[in-house]
């Protein structure tokens, strides 16, 4: 009895298991729950042709060209390949599918020659426009403040000194050896008059 099971089992409908059944603890469908199943798989994808070799042939140039729905229905053929035993491919089956996953067209395409030149030449192009403006700002602009010479800031440091302001560590303290409010370079011409304090 025992030894005609298998027998019985193999010529009659094949047993499988059910796919919808939800696996306990997991939440999603099994991929193959026995190896018996992932048989019946192959078997059912091993059905499938294989593409013809015309078809794929030159893809790497074609590939851009084609519209998007021949695109898709051959990534879809390929898709349907890959299924089966990786074996029972044709080598231009593989180097299509590679290809199109991860070769360089659409995002990953290949920058055109010449492409880093001309944005080097566009940003130096920025670059100078954007330093003719400054210039012309310039130029065009009033002559600093008389606060921002040397000699009135020394003057500053004088009246800080007479006034006694900040007498532990400031101008006004004994053996002050720093800068004070001098911050600018010291101006070409006569020092600022006593009417401009």
């Amino acid at each position: 009895m025992l030894r005609s099971l298998p027998r019985a089992a193999s010529g009659s409908a094949p047993f499988r298991v059910h796919p919808q059944r939800i696996q306990p603890n997991t939440g999603h469908l099994p991929a193959a729950t026995c190896p018996f199943e992932a048989r019946q798989d192959q078997r059912r994808y091993a059905g499938i042709h294989a593409i013809s070799n015309p078809t794929l042939a030159g893809i790497e140039k074609r590939w851009e060209g084609m519209p998007p729905q021949q695109q898709a229905d051959l990534w879809m053929a390929l898709r349907d390949r890959m299924k089966v035993n990786w074996h029972e491919m044709t080598l231009q089956e593989k180097k299509a599918a590679y290809w199109i996953a991860f070769g360089p067209h659409g995002p990953r395409s290949l920058p055109p020659p010449g492409e880093g030149k001309k944005i080097f030449w566009y940003t130096m192009l920025g670059v100078g426009v954007s330093g003719v403006i400054f210039l012309l700002i310039r130029t065009q602009s009033r002559p600093p403040p008389k606060t921002m010479t040397a000699q009135y800031q020394a003057m500053t440091n004088d009246y800080l000194k007479a006034q006694r302001t900040e007498p532990i560590t400031g101008v006004s303290s004994e053996g002050y050896k720093g800068k004070g409010m001098i911050q600018s370079k010291p101006r070409k011409g006569p020092p600022p008059d006593e009417d401009e304090e």
